[in-house]
């Protein structure tokens, strides 16, 4: 069996690629070539490719994973991602507002009783799968809440640290999520709050040392945070370069976080050791095929953690944001479009499979998100791998199932396989959804920026300044750098919220 160490080797051997291009093979032969687009910051692919190699004995949920493999760990797959425009195949986008059986949708009436709930049948039975439906009942899957500790002048007196703990489950060894809440001390009134998961645990965000360590299965890293697929001391405080905690709460916001991984592991476990396994019937053994992955079950961790915030006074319930960064943010996406409790949903860098059109077959692709990551969609969606024109769906009506709720969707211009383009056209595409609900859409920018338009669908965009925030119920940017979540990028966020907010 492979080593971690020689995973990295194998991904970090780099030779030229055809122009235009950047071809990745997996490992068991595998390297990552970059053609002409620049590749030097490949951190987005890497954390999608790396590790498919370890096996370990079940143990028990929360502690241990089973089988944590490759799909066909000995084959060579290559995999040719598009970065050239003019490389996009002819494709046509489905119209939001036209019925399965061809009708237009001519009011907000019709909306909500019929196309609504064909798009969001066909994103459920054909990509994130749906939720069982005794899991998807508001309110009615926490059993127990726990404040395991609390601290009221948190961040030098700025704010209440609160770390919760909810229970899925009546039995003593339940699986469980513990959130990490910061509520600001200035304001007396019931605040606006963020709903974000993160990848490395609740200590990973602070260097506050009374934070508690996760200790559910964790990615295996490099850089000594990670030990026997636990976090460990030296990872507190390791991402917090993205959460500016103390803007938060100066700009007068609670934010709450947990670990992705509590909900369900980010690995091809054949769900034996997250949320799944709650919910199966009996005798079922992993979900059918169009039922809940991975990003199915984190969209449903996100909504429970709001269940829990909206029982906090403190909390404005109308005020609650889901947001989420590259595969959390597909996660976010997809909670707000099913749970419409989220007055907000905003994804950071999301790309294929979140804020990106598939069709374009750009950057990354179906095909290689279901190789390497099979588990984050239901198995349905893999039909559609090297399959794109067959979809009868695609990310813009996702964006439309947000509707009229405000959506802001941010990336960046070195993250080109995450397609920021892609993720621009599926805003315009949904702005008639948000323009027949009676908001401003993405204001001018569907009529000012326009390249190539047929049959009332976008196709072709011009692209936004750099590190300008545009749009109006609907937002975007992209800015300098790469695949990650910046200060600029939180900035940006609490701008949109704000001017939503003060509206109301």
């Amino acid at each position: 069996m492979s080593s971690l160490g020689n995973v990295y080797k194998e991904l970090n051997e780099f030779e030229k690629a055809k122009e235009n291009y950047v071809v990745i093979r997996l490992p068991g032969g595998g390297n990552i070539k970059n053609g002409k687009t620049e590749m030097m910051k490949i951190f987005q692919i890497l954390t999608i490719l790396f590790v498919w190699i370890f096996c370990f004995p079940q143990i028990n949920a929360q502690d241990s994973i089973v089988q944590y493999f490759a799909p066909n760990p000995d084959v060579k797959k290559s995999f040719v991602l598009r970065c050239n425009e003019a490389a996009i195949p002819g494709y046509e986008l489905p119209d939001p507002l036209t019925t399965n059986n061809g009708k237009p949708v001519t009011d907000a009436f019709m909306w909500w009783k019929q196309r609504r709930p064909e798009i969001l049948s066909q994103f459920e039975n054909e990509m994130y799968g749906g939720i069982p439906v005794f899991a998807n009942t508001c309110g009615k899957q926490i059993f127990r809440v726990e404040v395991i500790n609390e601290k009221q002048d948190a961040l030098g007196g700025k704010a209440t640290r609160r770390e919760v703990r909810l229970y899925f489950s009546a039995k003593t060894d339940s699986l469980y999520l513990d959130i990490l809440l910061y509520l600001p001390n200035k304001i007396k009134t019931p605040v606006p709050a963020f709903v974000m998961l993160n990848f490395r645990g609740n200590q990973s965000v602070t260097d506050e040392s009374d934070v508690r360590i996760c200790t559910s299965w964790m990615t295996p890293r490099e850089d000594g945070t990670v030990e026997y697929f636990r976090s460990v001391e030296s990872s507190r405080g390791a991402a917090k370069s993205r959460w500016p905690i103390e803007m938060i709460i100066d700009r007068g916001y609670a934010l709450a976080t947990a670990c992705y991984q509590d909900i369900d592991p980010d690995c091809d476990d054949d769900f034996q050791n997250g949320i799944h396994p709650l919910f199966y019937k009996e005798g079922q053994k992993k979900p059918a095929a169009n039922e809940w992955g991975s990003i199915g079950a984190w969209a449903w961790g996100l909504s429970r953690i709001l269940d829990y915030l909206e029982s906090e006074s403190c909390i404005h319930p109308g005020q609650i944001i889901v947001a989420g960064h590259s595969r959390l943010g597909k996660a976010a996406l997809w909670a707000g479009a099913q749970d419409q409790r989220f007055a907000v949903v905003i994804a950071n860098n999301s790309g294929c499979g979140g804020g990106a059109l598939s069709k374009r077959v750009f950057g990354e692709t179906v095909d290689l998100l279901c190789y390497v990551r099979p588990h984050w969609f239901c198995r349905n969606f893999r039909y559609y791998a090297n399959n794109e024109e067959n979809l009868v769906f695609d990310q813009h009506e996702l964006i439309a199932l947000i509707a009229p709720r405000p959506v802001y969707l941010s990336t960046a211009v070195e993250d080109i396989v995450a397609d920021p383009k892609g993720e621009l056209l599926s805003l315009v595409n949904a702005d008639p959804v948000y323009r027949l609900l009676g908001t401003d859409g993405i204001g001018n920018i569907a009529g000012e920026y326009v390249l190539q338009k047929k049959n009332n669908r976008i196709y072709d965009i011009k692209m936004p300044a750099i590190n300008r925030s545009v749009g109006a119920t609907m937002g975007f940017h992209i800015r300098s750098g790469g695949h990650d979540i910046t200060f600029f990028d939180w900035e940006q966020f609490l701008n949109f919220t704000d001017r939503h907010f003060l509206k109301q």
